[in-house]
């Protein structure tokens, strides 16, 4: 059901990331090569790379944990991902607000803009943090696997 989950959740960002271009303000009098070549929207799609590398890890880990392969090295390398996916678009996503402060049009108002890459970072930065913990834990599990392993 998880998997499920996490694949309709990147069916809907990328059906999201197409259409939401369409239906910008500025998109109104350009044609489709000049909307989706804009350098905001350019770096939009850069950062959500990140989100759709770590939703292809989770739903690996997911997988690991339907094969009873929790603890093993692999799924803490899994979770290492997760955590670099969500420092990574923590910042990304921190380039976008800096484009938007320093390049929108000064009739435009970028306060809900903003707002939302304000949750969007929150929120990655609470996975990434979550990721890191449940790495460490995930490890010392592991260690402590391998040593009752080599003692048995």
């Amino acid at each position: 059901f998880l998997q499920f989950v996490i694949v309709l959740i990147g069916l809907i960002t990328i059906t999201f990331l197409i259409w939401a271009p369409l239906n910008e303000g500025r998109a109104t009098n350009l044609n489709l090569f000049r909307i989706y070549t804009d350098p905001f929207i350019l770096l939009i799609y850069t950062a959500s790379l990140a989100f759709f590398a770590a939703l292809y890890q989770a739903f690996k880990l997911l997988r690991f944990i339907g094969q009873n392969k929790v603890f093993t090295p692999s799924a803490v390398k899994t979770l290492q991902k997760i955590k670099y996916c969500g420092i990574i678009l923590c910042s990304l996503i921190l380039f976008v607000v800096l484009y938007i402060k320093l390049f929108h049009s000064k009739e435009d108002d970028p306060a809900g803009f903003l707002a939302i890459c304000i949750v969007t970072t929150f929120s990655s930065f609470v996975v990434a943090t979550a990721a890191a913990i449940f790495e460490k834990l995930l490890q010392n599990a592991v260690d402590i696997k391998t040593e009752n392993d080599l003692t048995v």
